[in-house]
């Protein structure tokens, strides 16, 4: 397992930025692929970002194509989602995750737990 907490979410007006941030634990970091998702109220979980063990793949929801930015940083056991021109349909819980790889974070086959999430509130 590969134990996570985020953080960086809050409250930002339509069009702003911010950056979220996942913390790792444990030795077998680099060998995971890593995924964001997010759930909005009343809806289910979805896939909004995703990048392979050593960061030089990544993929994108259609949705947020162009506006997020996935990235790691393996030395530091730490995964970031960079959102930028950020609307009101964004807000949700966000939650980072870590799978076996790119396309299993995808298909939303995890390894290991959910974490808390980070809220992330767009105001229009």
């Amino acid at each position: 397992q590969v134990p996570l907490v985020e953080s960086g979410g809050g409250l930002v007006q339509a069009g702003g930025s911010l950056r979220l941030s996942c913390a790792a634990s444990g030795r077998t970091f680099s060998s995971y692929a890593m995924g964001w998702f997010r759930q909005a109220p009343g809806k289910g979980r979805e896939f909004v970002a995703a990048i392979n063990w050593s960061g030089g793949s990544t993929y994108y929801a259609d949705s947020v194509k162009g506006r997020f930015t996935i990235s790691r940083d393996n030395a530091k056991n730490m995964v970031y989602l960079q959102m930028t021109s950020l609307k009101s349909e964004d807000t949700a819980v966000y939650y980072c995750a870590a799978g076996r790889d790119s396309l299993a974070i995808r298909n939303m086959f995890i390894i290991g737990s959910w974490g808390q999430g980070t809220q992330v509130t767009v105001s229009s």
